[in-house]
């Protein structure tokens, strides 16, 4: 069994004209939202193997918020260039690359394609992700190189206005 968690970038900021969209830090609510998303898993009981995120800033600091409270080492953060700029085939090539060992995974990306990927494998329709929101899916196999719509279950689907 593989477990996936799709989780969209919290909020960034626009106010910064002369950093590059890659750049973008994030925004107050952002910083806010994150670690509440974090909590909220760790009230689960999630024990991550493996966080992957875009190396974007926005993206990289809401994988680094979620990885303090869910005590991941920073430093295992794995930065995947092409989920930048990805479209649903590219973030699948991410995860069927996937090492094995690994059963639960968190993938830190971008919308659109974060939420068209979430439905590519969902077997249950998935509203349009607001930021830092999660998708977790469920898959019946070992291998990641297998993961896709007709092995996969929908567990939950959370955001931070859940939270508030």
């Amino acid at each position: 069994m593989k477990t996936l968690y799709l989780m969209r970038h919290a909020k960034s900021s626009w106010n910064f004209d002369d950093l590059s969209d890659r750049e973008r830090p994030l925004n107050g609510r952002g910083r806010t939202d994150a670690p509440a998303m974090g909590e909220a898993l760790a009230k689960r009981h999630i024990q991550l193997d493996l966080l992957v995120s875009s190396p974007a800033v926005r993206a990289l600091s809401t994988a680094a918020l979620v990885a303090s409270v869910l005590k991941y080492p920073h430093e295992k953060i794995q930065v995947v260039e092409k989920i930048y700029q990805a479209d649903v085939n590219d973030l699948m090539r991410v995860v069927h690359e996937l090492p094995n060992e690994a059963t639960s995974v968190l993938l830190v990306g971008h919308n659109n394609t974060i939420t068209d990927f979430a439905n590519l494998l969902s077997p249950s329709q998935i509203p349009e992700m607001t930021t830092a929101a999660i998708v977790c899916l469920r898959f019946n196999t070992d291998h990641w190189a297998h993961v896709d719509r007709t092995n996969s279950e929908y567990y939950f689907y959370d955001h931070p206005r859940d939270k508030e």
